[in-house]
């Protein structure tokens, strides 16, 4: 029986449909029969999770994701059938986790436990569901965002009690602190200008003051010979005055200011000569009186020395009485 060319090419377009059909489920993970070790996780949320995702262990790719079909109707869970390229030995409790991954495709990642009783295929592996990466940082940034929200409450408390505190008196007091403050830099201002003028080299006044001490100290150098001599005799001077009889000297001057009191007690007593003189009033009366009888004499002497001395022949004796009081000054002066 001859076979027409259109049912050679019919037949070789099928075949190669399948082929390409079959390659790429390959491709994908999939084949025509589900054979091989399969296992089954059940998810609310598969976050994305398409077949040929890779499944994970410990890091390791132990399978891909075969197939994904729904529970029920109502999406509330979905099945998702896991190739594992090999028979492994998967405890019991061990968990699958759906792991998303913003720069590639999410993943299936298997945590191990510590079971001694291992998945068989057709099995169902116990799953949770993962935070994933950005899950995982907006779990740490929980606290930290909680943190923030604590201490802006916070900081708004102390700005509400600082705007309490700053009334407008509190407000203008501090603006004239401020004033205060600008006013005293202004003066620092000043004053450091003052100081670098005193320390200017050519003409500040501690330069000046300098050039005194360097001046003074070149004097000193020169004239230390002078020195040396001067310093010299004050030593000597000092020796003379430790070798002095000082004590001496002043027990004999104490000797001489007791004496001297010794005489002025007697001369003050009425029992002495001196202290008669000095004391006895009827002496002094006895001096006043024969003074004023020896003024009175020479008076009389210079008024009539015709009564005392007479060298005349033929004179006439004076028989005027004699003065019993001295005279007035202008009458004693006149001539006879």
């Amino acid at each position: 029986m001859k076979i027409s060319n259109e049912t050679k090419v019919g037949a070789l377009t099928a075949i190669a449909i399948t082929l390409l059909i079959l390659g790429f489920n390959f491709l994908k993970g999939k084949t025509l029969f589900k054979t091989g070790n399969l296992i089954y996780a059940k998810y609310a949320d598969t976050k994305g999770i398409m077949v040929s995702n890779p499944v994970f262990v410990n890091g390791y790719q132990v399978g891909s994701v075969y197939d994904i079909e729904n529970a029920d109707e109502s999406l509330s869970s979905i099945i998702v059938a896991i190739k594992l390229k090999s028979s492994y030995n998967i405890p019991t409790n061990s968990v699958a986790s759906i792991k998303d991954n913003p720069l590639g495709p999410a993943s299936i990642n298997i945590k191990l436990g510590d079971g001694h009783q291992y998945l068989h295929s057709g099995d169902t592996v116990l799953t949770a569901s993962s935070a994933g990466l950005l899950g995982d940082v907006m779990t740490k940034l929980g606290p930290v965002s909680e943190q923030i929200k604590s201490t802006v409450h916070s900081l708004d408390s102390v700005l509400k009690n600082i705007n309490a505190i700053f009334d407008p008196n509190t407000k203008h007091n501090l603006q004239d602190v401020i004033a205060n403050i600008n006013k005293t830099t202004a003066s620092l201002v000043v004053s450091s200008a003052s100081i670098q003028s005193m320390l200017n080299q050519q003409s500040g006044s501690i330069a000046a003051s300098m050039n005194n001490v360097n001046s003074f100290t070149k004097n000193l150098a020169d004239n230390n010979n002078k020195v040396t001599h001067l310093l010299g005799n004050m030593e000597k001077t000092t020796d003379n005055l430790a070798k002095a009889d000082i004590s001496g000297t002043v027990d004999k001057l104490k000797t001489s200011v007791e004496n001297l009191n010794s005489i002025l007690t007697k001369i003050n007593s009425a029992d002495g000569s001196f202290g008669k003189l000095m004391n006895d009033k009827a002496l002094y009366n006895n001096l006043t009186n024969t003074v004023r009888s020896a003024n009175i004499l020479l008076d009389d002497l210079r008024s009539h020395p015709k009564r005392y001395v007479n060298i005349s022949v033929f004179g006439k004796k004076d028989k005027s009485r004699p003065l019993t009081a001295p005279l007035p000054i202008d009458s004693s002066r006149q001539q006879p």
